[in-house]
């Protein structure tokens, strides 16, 4: 902990490092109560640097020094200076060994960074700055070694001994103790380091690469979950599989493995050749997993395993290069899914994530661009815009340069930069070089913070037969820059005729009409394209599948809006355009509601429900996803200054009409999908999951009738569904009805039955925490007293309180500020015991400008309190002192 203020670390102060480690040899004596770490480092001047010899400054935090030797020389206290972030020592020639012996303490690591101890298991979590805590290090993604690990530990209690690479030697050592060694053949920084020791079984399987080499696949996990493996194994062969014929990329090692660990901060951890998983990444099954859980182990699996070449092979220079890792990888793993499954879904969630989370966050006090120009504490920047902005970046250069193109720029960037740590000037060289292109304006995505709004404004010109499409860019201020710069916006359009048909779309100067879709380029503050050969006037589908994360306005009527629900040939569109009526018509409600008049639902919404209802030909995820009204978190996002109350209000509202008026068609969609459910086994393929998806919307609209027939099917689905979707789906139903006597009950045999599972249980917290109806608070902090929560495991604090303050706003923003000062307390305990989810914990609060005076003043008072509690970590003085600057 911290009382000073940290320092401000800025990109344009980047120096190469003086030094360089070629080998690290490292070896670890694994006890309970603490754990010795022997550190042989074979260095040498960098070539790079500079003449001399210079201090080496290595880096450590919480270690205890027993030894230091250079070139085998025992050196004294006089000999070196050491404070609690480093160890300076003076080399005397430009080739040179470092020995160090360390005490450290995993067992009482509550943080959950270096070196910790998980469920009794030893395990780490070295990104970004992590490793500083397991020995003294030249601690940064741009010094890379190649590491040799030995660990010695009690065999009974810790049977396994993991680390990075091939194993290379192992055996017993007495008094009840083993040891192995694993070499690392490829060079790595030490934030891809890990060690893992601990009792646990494994499911083997293999994959035999493109060049016929045979790779040993191994999921590690604790004996009473080895039933739940089989889905991320399948899942890791089909990444490894797809990677080589998209991308072309073969993986190099002779075994790849995963661990499973229940605590732990971030999803999962791409550790060269030994990845470590949340529990909640790696663990399904039908019983005791969702339909979106199984997806998310798919997908992080296949994330994980990508970053094998975006981002171990090829890595970054430094920490504001994170999203030349991140955002790439996110690319690559939702290509992967939407190939996997329907394209079309996967672009519609990412999207509607993206606009409501991502987007928040833009416009909120912690703005930053893709390429962050300065940071305290690197771990508040894994953010929402380093991977999912990112993300979308990288989808534009391959929007801009078609798939062919992209193929050509990855290819080049993988063989050129292989083994080297580089920035995203050298990713985006390399697509320039590979496709002839300049795109040096594209690049102020990754230097300019905030969200760019696009308005669109048509003109048509009957005598000419010429339709004009007059484009208007700007991008709001963010802290740290006032102003900016055009960006490149690729806009892919289509232009639809009065049966929905797509017309050839032919520029004034251009010889020849393109068929169908085509993409234009924004790169002005104000620019037109005109179309020109046009009989009639047309409407147009501006932004399909989302081809740039920007705000886009064009004023469509209502009439208009449902024409393209029906007929826009693309599905993300189609989605789209229910999405704004959808808003138009709650923001009408909201209105209604905020001046005091009875609210009136326009019937063209129902309309446009029922003939989605009334197609069977749809997708039946499709239909699910335009059923979804716009959540609350999103109309808060599109509010200039967001009434809570009415937000909730307008969409209760909308919902019970919309379930009035269609309850026919819902309830007939709801039989025949549940009764395919009752006499089919669960498949986690996506046409049953749009098959449940779509079951389980029209339960959430049915309960609101309040209907006896309908309590009687939600309570045979919970009772006797074969899967978690289908069971959990019914709980959240109950959860959210009146009848208290049947959610009472439900609840409890829940958490009967699952009480030995935690992944099941935090399902169960996030369902009541995310509950809006009265009494949410009081629910949340009973649940805090339950015997399955506890602080100290992230995923517990994110189940419980991070659904509470993130999903429940009627709950989280009680007019007496109850939930601020709640959550405020929790980021002050948790500050002590683990920095990092105590700052992820504070998103909710730097919101506040969101809100009304009476709001805002609130929650500002407990930021203050937070900031005023005593020693603040890093993580959480930056986004508090950040987000009262803001």
């Amino acid at each position: 902990m911290r009382t000073e203020q940290p320092k401000m670390i800025y990109l344009k102060d980047y120096q190469v490092p003086d030094y360089l480690i070629d080998e690290t040899h490292l070896t670890f004596e694994l006890f309970d109560d603490h754990t010795l770490v022997h550190a042989q480092l074979v260095m040498r001047r960098n070539p790079a640097a500079g003449s001399g010899l210079p201090p080496l400054v290595l880096d450590g935090q919480q270690l205890e020094l027993l030894s230091l030797a250079l070139d085998d020389r025992a050196l004294s206290a006089g000999d070196y200076q050491l404070d609690d972030s480093h160890l300076t020592v003076q080399p005397s020639t430009a080739s040179f060994v470092i020995d160090s012996s360390v005490r450290i303490h995993p067992e009482s690591n509550t943080a959950l960074e270096g070196l910790y101890k998980s469920s009794g298991m030893f395990c780490t979590q070295c990104e970004a700055e992590g490793f500083r805590k397991i020995t003294y290090y030249l601690d940064r993604p741009d010094v890379m070694s190649k590491f040799t690990t030995t660990l010695s530990a009690a065999q009974h209690d810790y049977p396994v001994l993991l680390s990075n690479g091939n194993p290379i030697a192992s055996g017993s050592e007495g008094d009840g103790r083993h040891w192995a060694t694993w070499e690392d053949p490829f060079m790595k920084p030490a934030y891809l380091f890990a060690l893992v020791a601990g009792d646990l079984w494994c499911v083997e399987d293999s994959f035999t690469t493109m060049n016929q080499r045979d790779v040993a696949l191994r999921i590690y996990v604790e004996p009473e979950n080895i039933d739940k493996c089989q889905h991320a194994m399948d899942s890791l062969k089909k990444s490894m599989k797809w990677d080589e014929e998209v991308y072309g990329r073969e993986y190099d090692l002779d075994i790849f493995m995963i661990v499973a660990v229940n605590d732990f901060n971030m999803g999962a951890m791409e550790n060269k050749g030994l990845n470590i998983f949340n529990s909640s990444c790696v663990l399904a099954k039908a019983e005791t997993a969702t339909d979106a859980a199984h997806q998310r182990v798919e997908a992080v699996v296949a994330h994980e395993y990508f970053h094998n070449w975006s981002g171990n092979r090829v890595t970054c220079r430094d920490w504001f290069q994170l999203s030349l890792k991140e955002g790439f990888t996110v690319f690559r793993d939702a290509e992967f899914s939407a190939d996997m499954h329907s394209r079309t879904v996967k672009r519609i969630e990412d999207v509607a994530y993206l606009r409501t989370h991502q987007f928040a966050e833009d416009a909120g006090p912690m703005a930053h661009p893709v390429r962050p120009d300065a940071f305290m504490e690197i771990s508040n920047f894994y953010t929402l815009t380093v991977y999912e902005k990112g993300s979308e970046v990288v989808r534009m250069i391959r929007t801009l340069v078609g798939a062919e193109g992209f193929r050509k720029g990855s290819d080049l960037y993988f063989g050129r930069h292989d083994g080297q740590a580089v920035t995203c000037d050298d990713f985006i060289r390399a697509m320039e070089e590979a496709n002839g292109i300049d795109l040096t304006q594209f690049k102020r995505w990754y230097s300019q913070a905030g969200t760019p709004r696009l308005e669109v404004s048509e003109s048509y010109d009957a005598a000419a037969n010429s339709y004009r499409l007059q484009f208007r860019q700007s991008c709001p201020a963010t802290p740290e820059q006032a102003q900016k710069q055009p960006f490149v916006i690729p806009v892919e359009l289509a232009l639809l005729d009065a049966q929905g048909m797509e017309l050839p779309l032919q520029l004034v100067g251009e010889d020849t009409a393109v068929q169908g879709a085509r993409v234009v380029q924004v790169t002005e503050a104000e620019q037109a394209f005109t179309f020109i050969n046009l009989a009639e006037k047309p409407l147009p589908s501006l932004l399909r599948g989302f081809s740039a994360p920007i705000k886009l306005s064009f004023p469509y009527s209502r009439d208009q809006l449902m024409f393209l629900m029906q007929h826009d040939s693309d599905g993300f569109n189609r989605w789209e355009a229910g999405q704004q009526l959808s808003v138009q018509v709650l923001q009408d409600l909201i209105g209604q509601h905020q001046r005091g008049e009875a609210l009136v639902l326009d019937q063209r919404l129902v309309d446009a429900c029922r003939t989605l209802l009334a197609d069977d030909s749809l997708d039946q995820a499709m239909v699910a996803e335009m059923l979804s009204l716009p959540g609350e978190a999103y109309l808060t996002e599109i509010s200039s200054v967001a009434d809570v109350e009415a937000i909730h209000a307008a969409r209760e509202f909308a919902r019970k009409q919309l379930s009035q008026a269609l309850f026919d068609l819902l309830w007939q969609r709801y039989q025949s999908n549940r009764e395919v459910s009752r006499t089919s086994a669960y498949v986690a393929e996506a046409e049953h999951f749009a098959r449940r998806s779509l079951q389980n919307i029209a339960l959430s609209y049915l309960m609101l009738s309040g209907k006896a027939e309908v309590l009687a099917a939600c309570l045979e689905q919970f009772e006797d569904a074969d899967n978690m979707t289908e069971r959990l789906a019914a709980l959240a139903v109950l959860v959210n009805s009146p009848f208290e006597v049947e959610k009472a009950a439900a609840l409890t045999s829940f958490a009967e039955f699952f009480k030995d599972n935690p992944l099941v249980m935090d399902q169960w917290f996030s369902v009541q925490a995310a509950c809006a109806l009265p009494g949410a608070l009081q629910r949340v902090e009973q649940l805090m007293q339950h015997p399955a929560f506890t602080l100290k495991n992230p995923n517990k604090v994110r189940a419980l309180i991070g659904a509470f303050a993130g999903q429940n706003l009627q709950g989280f923003h009680q007019a007496d500020g109850s939930g601020y000062r709640f959550l405020a307390d929790q980021v002050i305990t948790l500050n002590a015991l683990n920095p990092q989810i105590a700052s992820r914990l504070l998103a909710p609060l730097t919101r506040w400008g969101k809100y009304g005076p009476a709001r805002q003043a609130q929650m500002k008072c407990e930021l203050q309190r937070i900031l005023a509690s005593g020693e603040l970590s890093s993580d959480v003085y930056e986004v508090v002192s950040k987000s009262l600057a803001g």
